[in-house]
């Protein structure tokens, strides 16, 4: 079966220098590399200040970047985004349109945060599928931090990484205008190979969790609907609203303090809802840690399907094809699927055993053209290492 390929490290980075070089006539100085990512469970829980269970994939966007004397700022993609160039004291809010408002929020960010920064080229490239909901625009800004901070020959540690991260989320929140809670820069920047990220808003922690799908005969099918996803239609911000309309109707800080019987004493009906959604899926990334401690992989099918009917009624975000995939990947073989990310069309994560993947994508298809919908993608979503430098 066909599948969007992640691509071999060592061929992107030598595709990705070739692009920067027909763009730029000069080599890039650094390339780095941060990966997309699929979130197991915990949707729309991190800036509730709950917990999220997301693990990073092999799919990756790659950061070419070299520096200039003049000031200039000259942005450009391998994959046929609208060029940019303006000055390095002039990027930020407003200043950035189009995809490259995601590079120049980073370079906004890392300046507000004390980063010294020169003028700069820079070129991306990548394999993260566009409006997936698998975090492309994260992994965006992710690798360019990390060749940023390449570039001015800083040492890439654990600090390091999470001020990135903090950057990272302000120039999706502050630049690009999208309303996200931080789980998608900090898995990039932070994840383990083969191991999901246990991360927990409200303490500002995270912990590696073993997955181990191989031994158990397991993968892992992202099955993209190539329903548009975009974060900054407004969807994102009404649900995002009527959980801070709900905390506040509660009296507490944010919906990781309030409880299922408090919850059900709301009046407002749509608001009740969105918070029941929260409070019952923060508490099903914790089950699903625990099944996974003891190989329960039923267990995490069952509560894959849970969330998937609490996104679906109560919290309102998936649509007929993601509905119909979890649907038939399950009726297939799968052992639980739901849909992932922001919602509003996306994804959906299938956990299938290996011999079955193929029935399971074919499965999908057929049901995708009996339904009149546009052919879905599928990936094997493969739990892959953190941003990092290449060259």
């Amino acid at each position: 079966m066909p599948y969007v390929e992640p691509g071999h490290p060592s061929e992107l980075i030598e595709a990705t220098g070739a692009l920067f070089t027909r763009a730029y006539d000069a080599a890039p100085r650094v390339v780095a590399r941060a990966p997309g990512r699929v979130n197991l469970i915990g949707e729309h829980t991190d800036y509730n200040r709950g917990l999220v269970l997301p693990v990073a994939l092999a799919h990756a966007t790659y950061a070419a970047v070299a520096g200039r004397e003049d000031g200039v700022v000259r942005i450009t993609s391998g994959d046929d985004g609208e060029p940019w160039t303006g000055a390095i004291d002039t990027v930020g809010p407003g200043a950035v349109d189009g995809w490259a408002t995601y590079v120049g929020g980073v370079l906004w960010a890392l300046r507000e945060d004390g980063f010294d920064l020169p003028g700069m080229d820079v070129l991306v490239h990548g394999t993260v599928p566009l409006g997936a909901g698998l975090s492309s625009s994260a992994a965006l800004e992710c690798s360019v931090a990390l060749a940023v901070c390449g570039l001015l020959g800083l040492t890439v540690d654990d600090e390091l990484r999470h001020r990135l991260v903090r950057a990272c989320i302000r120039a999706e929140t502050e630049v690009a205008g999208a309303p996200t809670g931080g789980m998608d820069q900090s898995i990039s920047l932070l994840a383990q190979v083969d191991a999901a990220l246990l991360i927990d808003f409200d303490q500002d922690s995270s912990r590696a969790v073993p997955l181990g799908l191989a031994a158990a005969g397991l993968t892992l099918l992202v099955t993209d609907t190539r329903v548009s996803h975009a974060l900054v239609d407004g969807g994102y911000a009404a649900r995002r609203a009527d959980c801070e309309a709900a905390a506040d109707a509660l009296g507490v800080p944010s919906l990781r303090q309030a409880t299922l019987a408090a919850v059900e004493e709301l009046t407002d009906d749509r608001v009740r809802r969105r918070a029941t959604h929260i409070v019952t899926e923060i508490e099903r990334v914790r089950e699903t840690v625990d099944a996974l401690a003891v190989d329960d992989w039923a267990g995490v099918g069952r509560l894959f399907a849970a969330s998937h009917v609490s996104m679906r009624d109560d919290f309102e975000i998936s649509c007929p094809e993601l509905d119909l995939t979890v649907a038939t990947a399950v009726e297939a073989g799968a052992i639980g699927a739901r849909m992932t990310g922001g919602g509003f069309g996306g994804s959906a994560i299938s956990l299938v055993p290996t011999e079955r993947v193929d029935a399971v994508v074919h499965a999908i298809d057929v049901a995708f053209v009996a339904a009149g919908f546009r052919a879905p993608q599928h990936l094997l979503a493969e739990p892959s290492g953190a941003a990092e430098l290449l060259a």
